[in-house]
C-alpha cells in the first residue's frame, strides 16, 4: 500500500515511515524544511 507521511523528518514521522517501510509499504515522506529550525538538524535525522 502506498502512504502518505507528513512531517516526515520529525522524530514520530521518521520513525513511523521506517515501521511502515518494514511492513512492505511504499512511504512518501513529506516535510517543510524552513529555517525556523536549523535545516542540518532536520536533515542529520
Amino acid at each position: 500500500m502506498k502512504l502518505l507521511v507528513t512531517g516526515a523528518v520529525g522524530f514520530i514521522g521518521f520513525h513511523t515511515s521506517l515501521r511502515l517501510l518494514a511492513q512492505g509499504h511504499q512511504v512518501i515522506g513529506l516535510d517543510n524544511l524552513n529555517d525556523y529550525y536549523d535545516v542540518n538538524l532536520k536533515k542529520a535525522r
